[in-house]
């Protein structure tokens, strides 16, 4: 457990974040499917990315890590899979899991993919097994409940036409479009369900700078031609977006000033849009070639915002909220339901527990304007609520956080960096 300390004074705080989640992993399998070696600077080192460079190892791909320089080398093999068989073990990692359940199948054996129980019980796996079915591969998840430990049987891909239902997570989409050029047919994808796209660009975006060619129609077809192979290279990873939400949500907080450096609004990181939400609340935003900056308004004003493209923060404003001058309504986020645990019952659960008066949808919540009670937070050991509740305690005495450890996932010196805020 670990107590927030409350501001004394607005922040006034310059803060660099780590690298992307979203595009560390992505890369870290891109760079595994060349032929080469690539060097990937500005990564993240966290849980996730642990488990996703202890997979491809046990793959054969050859990754060596400088920690000090934030930079890994990867020796891809082509999309070969030497060995011919493999259990993976990838903890809480949704983007390492469902990328290795497609990525495994164009090698020769039995492969097997588990996880932590938050994986094998909340975050669902089927329509990903769906779609490769409909690409001939043996896949399906060993107790037929649609989650983890997945057994794939694989024998190569052929590739052609699949269709998938993307609504419950987009990494579906990312898996097979990563793997697709190394299908022997290629691969055309039809997507059914609602998508998340900016996560999609991120995945388009890597595919290119690595040299793949797709072909997007409006979001609802992704064509990608086989025979097509990713070029190793040096590539560069953003920082964060949505490890920066916490520290402009603070700014707003604290009526203060937070510049996170090296972050532009161009991101193809659909959470750097986040400042244009904490706008409508009454911030400063500017955009420099330091980074962004915002400044935080005497009082918040309360917002009624759609953030389905941009989720990940949903958490961030739900703790912000309690202190606005009117109801803050956050709307079309049930996918969230099926990831590290059931965020939205999670934020309701959490913030009734500290007294906030809360309304909860199926696809999100209502949060009124309520004076906070000291309490400790349970984390459900999900990182995004451990960060995004402590900075209820930059306002309020009291508030402490339980199994703070689990910022481990994607951000493991979080309450590190947190302290620039207060020096």
């Amino acid at each position: 457990m670990i107590e927030i300390q409350p501001l004394r004074t607005p922040s006034n705080a310059t803060i660099e974040v780590p690298g992307s989640k979203s595009y560390t992993n992505r890369a870290l399998l891109v760079a595994a499917l060349a032929r080469g070696d690539s060097t990937l600077t500005g990564a993240l080192f966290s849980d996730d990315t642990h488990y996703m460079c202890n997979a491809l190892r046990k793959l054969d791909i050859r990754i060596s890590e400088d920690r000090d320089q934030d930079s890994f080398n990867v020796t891809g093999n082509g999309g070969n899979i030497p060995v011919n068989g493999a259990e993976l073990y990838i903890g809480n990692s949704g983007t390492t899991s469902r990328s290795l359940v497609s990525y495994v199948a164009l090698g020769h054996g039995e492969f097997v993919i588990d996880g932590d129980e938050p994986m094998r019980r909340g975050r669902p796996i089927t329509d990903l097994l769906n779609a490769l079915t409909l690409l001939g591969v043996t896949a399906r998840s060993q107790f037929e409940n649609g989650h983890l430990p997945v057994i794939v049987r694989a024998d190569g891909i052929e590739g052609g036409k699949t269709r998938l239902d993307a609504s419950k997570s987009s990494q579906f989409l990312t898996s097979l479009m990563l793997i697709a050029p190394y299908a022997k047919n290629g691969m055309e994808i039809e997507v059914i369900g609602e998508l998340k796209t900016p996560y999609i660009d991120i995945t388009m975006s890597i595919m290119d700078a690595f040299g793949i060619k797709v072909i997007n129609k409006d979001y609802r077809y992704f064509q990608i031609t086989g025979g097509q192979q990713y070029v190793p290279r040096c590539y560069h990873i953003e920082p964060d977006a949505s490890s920066a939400s916490y520290f402009f949500a603070a700014a707003a907080l604290t009526g203060g000033c937070v510049t996170v450096r090296h972050l532009h609004t161009d991101s193809a990181q659909g959470d750097v849009q986040f400042v244009r939400v904490l706008e409508q609340m009454g911030c400063e935003v500017s955009v420099s070639g330091k980074g962004i900056t915002v400044r935080g308004p005497q009082q918040l004003m309360g917002i009624d915002v759609d953030m389905k493209d941009i989720s990940d923060t949903a958490l961030t404003l739900a703790a912000i909220a309690p202190f606005a001058d009117s109801k803050v309504t956050i709307r079309n986020i049930e996918h969230t339901r099926w990831q590290e645990t059931d965020r939205i019952h999670a934020m309701v659960t959490e913030l009734r527990k500290l007294g906030v008066t809360v309304v909860e949808y199926q696809d999100g919540l209502e949060i009124l304007p309520t004076p906070i009670t000291p309490a400790a937070v349970d984390t459900y050991n999900d990182h995004r609520v451990a960060m995004s509740f402590s900075l209820i305690g930059l306002k309020v005495h009291g508030i402490r956080i339980n199994n703070p450890e689990c910022v481990s996932k994607t951000f493991p010196n979080y309450f590190e960096v947190l302290k620039v805020l207060y020096s």
